[in-house]
């Protein structure tokens, strides 16, 4: 860039007073000529006193010397720039506190000679808002390690005595303490179902604060697709049973396998198949699998279901945590809206994607779309 031409001072000193930021001109030896009304503002100095001043003068001492240096070099190829980009720049007033600033470089041309404009900015107020800033973000990183310590925690002691619960329920409706009545089964039912479904949901939420404090390991190994589904499809049978729901698996006759993580793999796709389930009062649930289009080395794992169906603008609500469609004729109440997040994050992890097409009324269809390979 040309340095820019003044041909008088007075056009340079019109200039000056014009411009937004303190503005100060000094020679090839750093003599101060030239201020503006902000410069007397920022540093306290009257013009005749800035008259008698060097730049040097306006730098607290442990920068003089450094200053000087820069000056120099600066000279020898004078052009519009930034000074010390990337540091920590200070003024001195005249009563001899500092503030922070930012410093632009600019060379001018009065009657001939070659001169060095600086535009020097006050930026107190942003240092004061960025040190806030720092602050906040430490305490948030505090409080984010206190959250990981107390999850931490919570894994181990809330599951224990809820694993003691489910543990001695079992024993009592196996019969082995003797034998129980009609009642006394149903209640201890009832107890069973209410510990499972408050143990899943504690698993459901350490799950989410995992990943989202980046401790969720992943580990791909090959493992069988097929085998996976088959597992979750015989876990779910006796819901299916129970609602006089068909439960249909669509499987390759040869098997299907990736590296992937079969713990992950395997919790995503029970979360959709209970989730169909849940939202169908009638007709069935179909889970298929089966290889992408050539070229495309993806494995895809479909469930398809005859339930309640989700309107357009649902689709992307299902998938933030802690979201329920409140949908009339529906079993809800159970849950706390996790499931679809928690496994749209875990397939994220393993390189998959999770999407969903459905129609109000007739049905959904969620899709596991898996690389063959983990990235």
């Amino acid at each position: 860039m040309q340095p820019d031409t003044l041909t008088t001072p007075a056009a340079s000193l019109s200039l000056l007073e014009s411009a937004p930021d303190a503005m100060v001109v000094a020679d090839r030896t750093g003599q101060i000529v030239l201020v503006n009304a902000q410069a007397e503002k920022f540093f306290g100095y009257t013009r005749a006193q800035f008259l008698k001043l060097k730049v040097e003068d306006l730098v607290p001492p442990r920068f003089r010397g450094h200053h000087v240096a820069q000056r120099e070099q600066y000279l020898h190829a004078p052009r519009v720039r930034p000074m010390g980009a990337g540091l920590d720049l200070y003024g001195l007033r005249g009563d001899g506190t500092e503030f922070p600033v930012e410093i632009s470089l600019s060379p001018i041309k009065i009657r001939g000679e070659t001169y060095v404009s600086s535009a020097i900015r006050d930026i107190t107020a942003r240092k004061q808002i960025e040190r806030a800033l720092q602050e906040k973000n430490v305490e948030l990183q505090n409080a984010n390690l206190a959250k990981d310590r107390f999850l931490a925690s919570m894994s181990h002691e809330l599951r224990t005595p809820l694993n003691g619960i489910i543990g001695f329920t079992g024993t009592l409706l196996m019969g082995l303490p003797g034998p129980l009545t009609e009642e006394q089964e149903r209640q201890l039912k009832v107890v069973d179902s209410s510990a499972r479904h408050l143990l899943s949901l504690i698993n459901d939420i350490l799950d989410v604060a995992k990943i989202q404090s980046g401790k969720v390991a992943i580990d791909p190994q090959a493992v069988s697709i097929c085998s996976i589904v088959n597992d979750v499809a015989d876990s779910v049978r006796a819901m299916a049973a129970e609602k006089n729901l068909e439960l249909f698996l669509d499987a390759p006759t040869e098997d299907v396998v990736a590296v992937t993580d079969r713990r992950a793999v395997h919790q995503i796709v029970l979360n959709i198949v209970t989730n169909a389930l849940k939202y169908t009062e009638r007709g069935s649930v179909r889970i298929g699998i089966e290889r992408a289009s050539p070229g495309k080395p993806r494995i895809e794992i479909r469930v398809s279901d005859t339930g309640i169906g989700i309107a357009p603008e649902d689709r992307v609500r299902i998938f933030q945590a802690f979201e329920q469609l409140d949908v009339a004729g529906s079993r809800k109440g159970t849950g706390v809206g996790l499931g679809l997040h928690l496994s749209r994050r875990l397939a994220e992890l393993l390189g998959a994607t999770l999407d969903c097409e459905s129609e109000v009324g007739k049905g959904s269809t969620f899709t596991l779309s898996l690389p063959e390979r983990s990235p």
